[in-house]
Formats: structure tokens, C-alpha cells, sequence
């Protein structure tokens, strides 16, 4: 379906890029629905397939954090991981979403400063959602598999999730929004930003 986009002028969309968007957020959110949905708007809109990537959690642990596994080290190591990846993507000129859980406040701010130091765009995006929606959801039915005790330290049943704070977070709630919706958001906020950065460099 075709997205109302606020000011979706050519040269402004052109103007997209160098930017990543972590999307964090509780496990059935929709931080990879909305990253997948938005490339493909981003992809129509710019032309091209190639300006936008999408890096995944369950896609990243099968390759490149193979070898890690769950514990709050391995946990911190695989976002420093795709935060150091990101970041090259990001100075390519690519946009990058990235859809983590990344629980922990201390690694995401990690990946903040890392993007800081190069002087790369990088937004924090909290995509969410209540526990029982999710928990609704339950697209993997990891949920189940927690309240069975079978999967420990699952974020949001047996372990914390770090809600992002600050002036800089782009949160989208998805209850009740369509994907499209969502993704509005997100373009919206991509464009409003790229203005912002645009007339800081004049």
C-alpha cells in the first residue's frame, strides 16, 4: 500500500542517507516487521535496493555471533558486534535498521558512542509495545517456552529490558498502529533528521 509521507520531495528523499536506527524493543514488538516493511518503502522511494540494509538478530547469530551465547557478556559482545558493523555500513552512506532486543541500556549506549566518535547519524528507536501484546503475539512462541521455564533469562519474563530515556529516542508504539503507520514514523523522523543535519552542515 502507498504510505502518506510527510514531504516526500525527491531531493529530500535523496538525501537519506548515513543513518542508522537501532530498533530495540521486546521480543514480538515488531522491530523487524517495521525494519523489513520500511526497506521496502525506502527501496521503491530511492530507486534502488541496495541504500538500505536491514541487520537482524536471528540472521547476525547464525553467522557473524555464532559462536556467542546468552549471557549478559555475550549478550553485550553481539550488540558491539553489529554496533562496529553498523557503523561502516553507515559511513558507505548506507541506512541501516538495526532490530535488536539489546536489553541493556549500557551496550546500547555503547553503539551511540561508537557512531559519536565517527560522526555517523544514529537514532535509538524504541519500538513499543506491552508484554501481554507481545506476549499475544508470540510469532516464535518463545514466550511459551519462557513461562515453561525451558528458555532462562528471557527479557521481559525473566530478565529486565532497560527502557530507552532521553530526548534523541524515536519511540513508536506498535498497538493499535498498522505496519504502515509505524513505518510513516520512522521515514518521517529519517527526513525531519536528514533536514536537521543538512542545514547544520550549511
Amino acid at each position: 500500500s502507498d504510505l502518506m509521507v510527510e514531504s516526500t520531495s525527491a531531493p529530500t528523499m535523496e538525501r537519506l542517507s548515513g543513518a542508522t536506527y537501532w530498533l530495540t524493543g521486546l521480543s514480538g514488538a515488531g522491530k523487524s516487521t517495521i525494519a523489513e516493511a520500511a526497506k521496502v518503502y525506502l527501496d521503491k522511494a530511492l530507486g534502488n535496493t541496495t541504500s538500505v540494509f536491514c541487520l537482524d538478530g536471528d540472521v547476525i547469530r547464525q553467522g557473524m555471533n555464532k559462536g556467542l551465547g546468552f549471557t549478559a557478556e555475550d549478550r553485550a559482545e553481539n550488540i558491539r558486534r553489529v554496533g562496529e558493523v553498523s557503523k561502516l555500513f553507515n559511513q558507505a552512506g548506507q541506512i541501516v535498521f538495526c532490530s535488536f532486543i539489546a536489553p541493556e541500556a549500557g551496550p546500547r549506549a555503547g553503539v551511540l558512542a561508537t557512531h559519536a566518535k565517527a560522526n555517523c547519524k544514529f537514532t535509538e528507536t524504541w519500538v513499543k509495545a506491552p508484554l501481554e501484546i507481545c506476549e499475544g503475539r508470540d510469532p516464535k512462541g518463545l514466550y511459551k517456552k519462557a513461562r515453561a521455564g525451558i528458555i532462562p533469562n528471557f527479557t521481559g519474563i525473566s530478565a529486565p529490558y532497560d527502557e530507552p530515556k532521553g530526548d534523541n529516542v524515536l519511540t513508536i508504539n506498535t498497538d493499535g498502529k498498522s505496519v504502515d503507520e509505524c513505518v510513516q514514523m520512522l521515514v518521517n523522523d529519517m527526513i525531519k533528521r536528514s533536514e536537521e543535519h543538512t542545514s547544520e552542515l550549511q
